[in-house]
């Protein structure tokens, strides 16, 4: 396995452990919203978030998501476009209590939207040391040899 292929593999490992991303539209000057990622390990072309007709994201288009790991060892920025999901069997298949709590209206709510988070590129950084890189790192010394390896640009 190359390093990309490793890197991309642990990102979409992280994501699945916290699917929360900071999303905004490129050349927005909103700032990004935190919003929940439905994922689908067969669709790794896309993810997909509940949102509503009235936010800022509702217009879709170029967008931007940025992901942190849980343990602060993964960092991710996602080029995308963010388009209408209007499949009624996608928008089902990913319903669950979890979403209800926010949208009290139900799955039936005139105001709930779904947008497709269509993937791009992505520029994936590993911030995790070994034991003598975080030795050097407490002591002052250089880890910018440990740090190779460890960032890649993907397509996803």
């Amino acid at each position: 396995m190359n390093n990309e292929t490793e890197i991309r593999e642990r990102f979409w490992h992280e994501l699945e452990s916290s699917p929360f991303l900071m999303v905004g539209l490129s050349g927005s000057h909103q700032h990004s919203l935190p919003m929940t990622a439905q994922l689908d390990r067969n669709a790794n072309h896309a993810f997909w978030f509940y949102t509503t007709k009235d936010n800022r994201l509702a217009p879709g288009g170029p967008a931007m998501a940025q992901f942190s790991a849980k343990d602060h060892y993964l960092f991710a920025c996602i080029e995308g476009t963010l388009t209408p999901e209007t499949d009624p069997a996608v928008i089902d298949r990913y319903w669950s209590k979890d979403v209800e709590a926010w949208y009290p209206g139900g799955r039936n709510d005139p105001n709930l939207l779904m947008l497709r988070f269509n993937l791009g590129t992505a520029e994936i950084w590993r911030a995790d040391m070994s034991i003598k890189g975080i030795f050097k790192q407490l002591f002052g010394g250089d880890v910018r040899d440990e740090m190779k390896g460890k960032h890649a640009e993907v397509v996803l």
